[in-house]
């Protein structure tokens, strides 16, 4: 059984190795996208941070549902960090949220702690 396991991990390994660049991004977007990561979104006006979210998934691209056209916002769930710390506090819940392509400066990366 253990001989079988490894030989599907070193098959599936050189099906991953034979594709190309982007193809192994989609690849990886999409074990994320399964798994989940643990995201931050710092939103700016300016040079001042405003609100930051951690705890976050992942971002969407919203979509209308009668022309399927991607819309101009991106929206998420998350905990809102009231007081900036990096840490959910007892009193900070998960929240939804929504952001526009147009006005809002926003940095999202993987929680470094």
């Amino acid at each position: 059984m253990k001989a079988l396991i490894k030989a599907m991990a070193l098959l599936a390994a050189l099906m991953v190795m034979g594709c190309t660049q982007e193809s192994q991004n989609k690849i990886g977007r999409s074990i994320q996208n399964w798994t989940g990561t643990d995201g931050v979104l710092e939103i700016y006006a300016g040079e001042q941070l405003v609100r930051r979210f951690i705890n976050v998934d992942k971002l969407s691209t919203a979509y209308g549902t009668s022309d399927n056209n991607p819309r101009p916002y991106r929206f998420g769930y998350g905990y809102m960090d009231l007081n900036l710390n990096m840490v959910k506090d007892a009193d900070e819940r998960k929240v939804y949220f929504e952001f526009s392509d147009y006005s809002t400066s926003y940095v999202f990366f993987e929680n470094p702690r």
